[in-house]
Protein backbone atom coordinates (compact mmCIF):
# COMPACT_ATOMS: atom_id res chain seq x y z
CA UNK A 1 0.00 0.00 0.00
CA UNK A 2 1.09 3.56 -0.68
CA UNK A 3 2.92 4.90 2.37
CA UNK A 4 0.99 8.16 2.10
CA UNK A 5 -2.29 6.35 2.74
CA UNK A 6 -0.90 5.03 6.03
CA UNK A 7 -0.33 8.54 7.37
CA UNK A 8 -2.60 9.32 10.34
CA UNK A 9 -3.42 12.76 8.94
CA UNK A 10 -4.41 11.36 5.55
CA UNK A 11 -6.53 8.61 7.13
CA UNK A 12 -8.40 11.15 9.29
CA UNK A 13 -8.81 13.54 6.37
CA UNK A 14 -10.10 10.98 3.85
CA UNK A 15 -12.37 9.34 6.41
CA UNK A 16 -13.83 12.74 7.33
CA UNK A 17 -14.33 13.68 3.68
CA UNK A 18 -16.01 10.33 2.98
CA UNK A 19 -18.48 10.66 5.87
CA UNK A 20 -19.32 14.26 4.94
CA UNK A 21 -19.76 13.37 1.28
CA UNK A 22 -22.15 10.52 2.15
CA UNK A 23 -24.21 12.93 4.26
CA UNK A 24 -24.29 15.44 1.42
CA UNK A 25 -25.25 12.69 -1.03
CA UNK A 26 -28.26 11.85 1.14
CA UNK A 27 -29.10 15.57 1.29
CA UNK A 28 -28.70 15.78 -2.50
CA UNK A 29 -31.23 12.98 -3.11
CA UNK A 30 -33.67 14.58 -0.66
CA UNK A 31 -33.21 17.97 -2.29
CA UNK A 32 -34.18 16.55 -5.69
CA UNK A 33 -37.39 15.25 -4.11
CA UNK A 34 -38.10 18.64 -2.53
CA UNK A 35 -37.66 20.46 -5.82
CA UNK A 36 -39.99 18.05 -7.60
CA UNK A 37 -42.86 18.22 -5.10
CA UNK A 38 -42.47 21.55 -3.26
CA UNK A 39 -45.52 23.86 -3.31
CA UNK A 40 -45.70 26.17 -0.32
CA UNK A 41 -49.22 27.33 -1.25
CA UNK A 42 -50.59 23.80 -0.95
CA UNK A 43 -52.14 23.01 2.45
CA UNK A 44 -51.69 19.25 2.25
CA UNK A 45 -50.23 16.61 4.50
CA UNK A 46 -47.52 15.96 1.91
CA UNK A 47 -46.51 19.65 1.85
CA UNK A 48 -46.29 19.77 5.66
CA UNK A 49 -44.10 16.67 5.56
CA UNK A 50 -41.91 18.30 2.90
CA UNK A 51 -41.48 21.41 5.06
CA UNK A 52 -40.33 19.28 8.00
CA UNK A 53 -37.99 17.32 5.72
CA UNK A 54 -36.61 20.50 4.17
CA UNK A 55 -35.67 21.85 7.60
CA UNK A 56 -33.84 18.61 8.42
CA UNK A 57 -32.07 18.52 5.04
CA UNK A 58 -30.98 22.16 5.24
CA UNK A 59 -29.72 21.60 8.78
CA UNK A 60 -27.59 18.68 7.58
CA UNK A 61 -26.20 20.75 4.71
CA UNK A 62 -25.53 23.66 7.08
CA UNK A 63 -23.44 21.63 9.54
CA UNK A 64 -21.60 19.69 6.83
CA UNK A 65 -20.61 22.90 5.04
CA UNK A 66 -19.36 24.38 8.31
CA UNK A 67 -17.22 21.27 8.82
CA UNK A 68 -15.92 21.59 5.24
CA UNK A 69 -14.66 25.06 6.15
CA UNK A 70 -12.64 23.51 8.99
CA UNK A 71 -11.31 20.76 6.72
CA UNK A 72 -9.59 23.19 4.33
CA UNK A 73 -6.87 24.26 6.81
CA UNK A 74 -6.62 20.63 7.94
CA UNK A 75 -6.03 19.61 4.31
CA UNK A 76 -3.22 22.17 4.09
CA UNK A 77 -1.82 20.90 7.40
CA UNK A 78 -1.96 17.33 6.08
CA UNK A 79 -0.06 18.00 2.87
CA UNK A 80 2.49 20.04 4.81
CA UNK A 81 3.12 17.07 7.11
CA UNK A 82 3.53 14.79 4.08
CA UNK A 83 6.65 16.74 3.11
CA UNK A 84 8.56 14.49 5.57
CA UNK A 85 7.67 11.45 3.44
CA UNK A 86 8.32 12.79 -0.04
CA UNK A 87 11.92 13.29 -1.19
CA UNK A 88 12.72 16.84 -2.26
CA UNK A 89 9.71 18.43 -0.57
CA UNK A 90 10.53 20.93 2.17
CA UNK A 91 6.91 22.02 2.70
CA UNK A 92 3.44 21.68 1.20
CA UNK A 93 4.49 23.40 -2.04
CA UNK A 94 6.35 20.33 -3.28
CA UNK A 95 3.63 17.96 -2.05
CA UNK A 96 0.90 19.86 -3.93
CA UNK A 97 2.91 19.49 -7.11
CA UNK A 98 3.67 15.81 -6.47
CA UNK A 99 1.13 14.98 -9.20
CA UNK A 100 -1.21 16.73 -11.64
CA UNK A 101 -4.19 16.62 -9.25
CA UNK A 102 -2.78 18.80 -6.44
CA UNK A 103 -3.20 22.31 -7.85
CA UNK A 104 -6.71 21.73 -9.32
CA UNK A 105 -7.78 20.18 -6.01
CA UNK A 106 -6.56 23.10 -3.91
CA UNK A 107 -8.13 25.64 -6.30
CA UNK A 108 -11.43 23.75 -6.31
CA UNK A 109 -11.47 23.64 -2.51
CA UNK A 110 -11.14 27.42 -2.31
CA UNK A 111 -13.92 27.93 -4.87
CA UNK A 112 -16.21 25.53 -2.99
CA UNK A 113 -15.39 27.30 0.27
CA UNK A 114 -16.56 30.64 -1.14
CA UNK A 115 -19.70 29.14 -2.71
CA UNK A 116 -20.54 27.28 0.50
CA UNK A 117 -20.25 30.52 2.43
CA UNK A 118 -22.70 32.19 0.07
CA UNK A 119 -25.09 29.24 0.49
CA UNK A 120 -24.90 29.57 4.28
CA UNK A 121 -25.82 33.26 4.05
CA UNK A 122 -28.65 32.51 1.62
CA UNK A 123 -29.93 29.79 3.92
CA UNK A 124 -29.87 32.15 6.90
CA UNK A 125 -31.97 34.73 5.01
CA UNK A 126 -34.42 32.08 3.83
CA UNK A 127 -35.00 30.64 7.31
CA UNK A 128 -35.87 34.09 8.68
CA UNK A 129 -38.87 34.29 6.34
CA UNK A 130 -42.11 32.44 7.07
CA UNK A 131 -42.75 31.22 3.51
CA UNK A 132 -39.20 30.06 2.61
CA UNK A 133 -38.99 32.32 -0.50
CA UNK A 134 -35.50 31.17 -1.48
CA UNK A 135 -35.87 27.44 -0.87
CA UNK A 136 -35.84 26.48 -4.55
CA UNK A 137 -33.02 28.90 -5.34
CA UNK A 138 -30.80 27.66 -2.53
CA UNK A 139 -31.68 24.05 -3.42
CA UNK A 140 -30.50 24.53 -7.01
CA UNK A 141 -27.44 26.33 -5.68
CA UNK A 142 -26.72 23.37 -3.39
CA UNK A 143 -27.01 20.99 -6.35
CA UNK A 144 -24.36 23.04 -8.17
CA UNK A 145 -22.12 22.94 -5.08
CA UNK A 146 -22.72 19.20 -4.70
CA UNK A 147 -21.54 18.58 -8.27
CA UNK A 148 -18.37 20.50 -7.47
CA UNK A 149 -18.03 18.57 -4.22
CA UNK A 150 -18.30 15.32 -6.17
CA UNK A 151 -15.42 16.48 -8.37
CA UNK A 152 -13.48 17.49 -5.26
CA UNK A 153 -14.02 14.10 -3.60
CA UNK A 154 -12.85 12.34 -6.77
CA UNK A 155 -9.76 14.55 -6.91
CA UNK A 156 -9.09 13.87 -3.22
CA UNK A 157 -8.91 10.13 -3.91
CA UNK A 158 -6.87 10.54 -7.10
CA UNK A 159 -4.47 12.98 -5.47
CA UNK A 160 -3.59 10.95 -2.38
CA UNK A 161 -3.47 7.61 -4.19
CA UNK A 162 -1.09 8.96 -6.85
CA UNK A 163 1.53 10.53 -4.58
CA UNK A 164 4.76 8.59 -5.05
CA UNK A 165 7.15 8.46 -2.13
CA UNK A 166 9.98 7.23 -4.35
CA UNK A 167 9.97 10.05 -6.91
CA UNK A 168 11.63 13.33 -5.83
CA UNK A 169 9.65 16.56 -6.24
CA UNK A 170 10.68 20.19 -6.57
CA UNK A 171 11.08 22.19 -3.37
CA UNK A 172 9.56 25.64 -2.89
CA UNK A 173 12.82 27.42 -3.76
CA UNK A 174 12.56 25.93 -7.25
CA UNK A 175 8.79 26.40 -7.63
CA UNK A 176 8.57 29.97 -6.36
CA UNK A 177 12.12 31.17 -5.77
CA UNK A 178 14.72 32.74 -7.98
CA UNK A 179 16.22 29.35 -8.81
CA UNK A 180 12.96 28.51 -10.59
CA UNK A 181 13.96 30.85 -13.39
CA UNK A 182 12.18 33.93 -14.71
CA UNK A 183 9.84 36.37 -13.04
CA UNK A 184 6.99 34.68 -11.18
CA UNK A 185 4.90 37.87 -11.05
CA UNK A 186 1.92 38.24 -13.43
CA UNK A 187 1.40 40.92 -16.10
CA UNK A 188 5.11 41.71 -16.23
CA UNK A 189 5.01 43.38 -12.80
CA UNK A 190 8.06 44.09 -10.69
CA UNK A 191 8.12 44.44 -6.90
CA UNK A 192 7.62 48.25 -6.72
CA UNK A 193 4.63 48.11 -9.08
CA UNK A 194 3.25 45.12 -7.22
CA UNK A 195 3.36 47.00 -3.90
CA UNK A 196 1.75 50.10 -5.42
CA UNK A 197 -1.07 47.91 -6.75
CA UNK A 198 -1.36 46.16 -3.39
CA UNK A 199 -1.97 49.33 -1.40
CA UNK A 200 -4.03 51.04 -4.12
CA UNK A 201 -6.37 48.06 -4.43
CA UNK A 202 -6.73 47.86 -0.66
CA UNK A 203 -7.69 51.54 -0.62
CA UNK A 204 -10.16 50.89 -3.46
CA UNK A 205 -11.73 47.99 -1.54
CA UNK A 206 -12.17 50.19 1.53
CA UNK A 207 -13.72 53.02 -0.50
CA UNK A 208 -16.11 50.76 -2.40
CA UNK A 209 -17.28 49.10 0.83
CA UNK A 210 -17.82 52.44 2.58
CA UNK A 211 -19.55 53.86 -0.51
CA UNK A 212 -21.77 50.76 -0.73
CA UNK A 213 -20.83 50.12 -4.36
CA UNK A 214 -21.65 46.42 -4.31
CA UNK A 215 -20.49 45.35 -7.78
CA UNK A 216 -17.32 47.42 -7.58
CA UNK A 217 -16.50 46.01 -4.14
CA UNK A 218 -16.74 42.45 -5.52
CA UNK A 219 -14.40 43.26 -8.42
CA UNK A 220 -11.99 45.23 -6.22
CA UNK A 221 -11.83 42.53 -3.53
CA UNK A 222 -11.17 39.76 -6.06
CA UNK A 223 -8.39 41.79 -7.70
CA UNK A 224 -6.95 42.60 -4.27
CA UNK A 225 -7.03 38.91 -3.34
CA UNK A 226 -4.98 37.98 -6.42
CA UNK A 227 -2.45 40.81 -6.02
CA UNK A 228 -2.21 40.18 -2.26
CA UNK A 229 -1.29 36.55 -2.91
CA UNK A 230 1.64 37.57 -5.13
CA UNK A 231 2.64 40.36 -2.75
CA UNK A 232 2.85 37.93 0.17
CA UNK A 233 4.73 35.26 -1.78
CA UNK A 234 7.24 37.53 -3.51
CA UNK A 235 7.68 40.40 -1.04
CA UNK A 236 6.09 40.28 2.42
CA UNK A 237 6.87 36.56 2.84
CA UNK A 238 10.59 37.24 2.49
CA UNK A 239 10.37 39.39 5.64
CA UNK A 240 8.59 36.59 7.48
CA UNK A 241 11.45 34.25 6.52
CA UNK A 242 14.04 37.06 6.78
CA UNK A 243 15.59 35.76 3.56
CA UNK A 244 15.30 37.66 0.26
CA UNK A 245 15.45 34.43 -1.77
CA UNK A 246 12.86 32.48 0.24
CA UNK A 247 9.58 32.92 -1.62
CA UNK A 248 6.88 30.44 -0.63
CA UNK A 249 3.22 30.54 0.48
CA UNK A 250 3.51 27.26 2.43
CA UNK A 251 6.58 27.46 4.67
CA UNK A 252 4.98 30.20 6.77
CA UNK A 253 2.40 27.60 7.83
CA UNK A 254 5.06 25.71 9.77
CA UNK A 255 6.00 25.97 13.44
CA UNK A 256 9.35 27.63 12.61
CA UNK A 257 7.33 30.75 11.78
CA UNK A 258 4.74 30.29 14.54
CA UNK A 259 2.09 29.15 12.03
CA UNK A 260 1.57 32.77 11.01
CA UNK A 261 0.57 31.61 7.52
CA UNK A 262 -2.75 30.29 8.83
CA UNK A 263 -3.51 33.71 10.31
CA UNK A 264 -2.30 35.61 7.24
CA UNK A 265 -4.12 33.58 4.60
CA UNK A 266 -7.15 33.23 6.87
CA UNK A 267 -7.48 37.01 7.25
CA UNK A 268 -7.16 37.51 3.50
CA UNK A 269 -9.60 34.80 2.42
CA UNK A 270 -12.20 35.59 5.07
CA UNK A 271 -11.93 39.33 4.44
CA UNK A 272 -12.37 38.92 0.68
CA UNK A 273 -15.23 36.47 1.14
CA UNK A 274 -17.16 38.68 3.59
CA UNK A 275 -16.78 41.63 1.21
CA UNK A 276 -18.26 39.55 -1.62
CA UNK A 277 -20.90 38.06 0.67
CA UNK A 278 -22.10 41.47 1.88
CA UNK A 279 -22.28 42.75 -1.71
CA UNK A 280 -24.20 39.70 -2.96
CA UNK A 281 -26.67 39.78 -0.07
CA UNK A 282 -27.35 43.46 -0.70
CA UNK A 283 -27.58 43.28 -4.51
CA UNK A 284 -29.58 40.08 -4.98
CA UNK A 285 -31.46 39.65 -1.70
CA UNK A 286 -31.87 43.26 -0.57
CA UNK A 287 -30.31 42.38 2.75
CA UNK A 288 -27.65 45.01 3.53
CA UNK A 289 -25.45 44.11 6.48
CA UNK A 290 -23.32 46.77 8.14
CA UNK A 291 -21.81 44.19 10.48
CA UNK A 292 -20.49 42.10 7.56
CA UNK A 293 -18.92 45.17 6.00
CA UNK A 294 -17.33 46.24 9.26
CA UNK A 295 -15.90 42.76 9.87
CA UNK A 296 -14.56 42.50 6.30
CA UNK A 297 -12.90 45.92 6.63
CA UNK A 298 -11.39 44.88 9.97
CA UNK A 299 -10.03 41.57 8.64
CA UNK A 300 -8.52 43.08 5.48
CA UNK A 301 -7.04 45.96 7.47
CA UNK A 302 -5.46 43.49 9.92
CA UNK A 303 -4.07 41.54 6.98
CA UNK A 304 -2.45 44.64 5.47
CA UNK A 305 -1.16 45.79 8.86
CA UNK A 306 0.33 42.36 9.61
CA UNK A 307 2.09 42.24 6.25
CA UNK A 308 3.41 45.79 6.66
CA UNK A 309 4.44 45.14 10.27
CA UNK A 310 6.87 42.39 9.24
CA UNK A 311 8.62 44.85 6.91
CA UNK A 312 8.63 47.61 9.55
CA UNK A 313 9.94 45.39 12.34
CA UNK A 314 12.70 43.99 10.12
CA UNK A 315 13.80 47.53 9.19
CA UNK A 316 13.81 48.68 12.81
CA UNK A 317 15.91 45.66 13.83
CA UNK A 318 18.40 45.73 10.98
CA UNK A 319 18.31 49.26 9.58
CA UNK A 320 17.97 47.98 6.00
CA UNK A 321 15.38 46.41 3.76
CA UNK A 322 15.82 43.05 2.06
Amino acid sequence: MNEVLLSNEVIVYLLSETVLYLLLFIAFISTLGLLRKWNFDAFTTEQFALENRSYLVMTIIFFVMLLKVVLLPYFVYTIDNLSDLIPGAMCGAGVVKANEYGNPLLSLKIIILFLSGLWLSMNSIDLKEKNYPYLKLKSWFFILIFLLLSSEFTLDILYFTHIETTNPVSCCSVIFGQTGGGNGLPFGLDIPKLLILFYLLFTLVVLTILSELAVMSIIASLLFGVIAYYAVVYFFGTYIYELPTHQCPFCMLQDHYYYVGYLLWGLLMLGVFLTIDAAVMKSFFKQPSKSLKRISLLLLSLFVLLCSAYVGVYYLKNGVLL
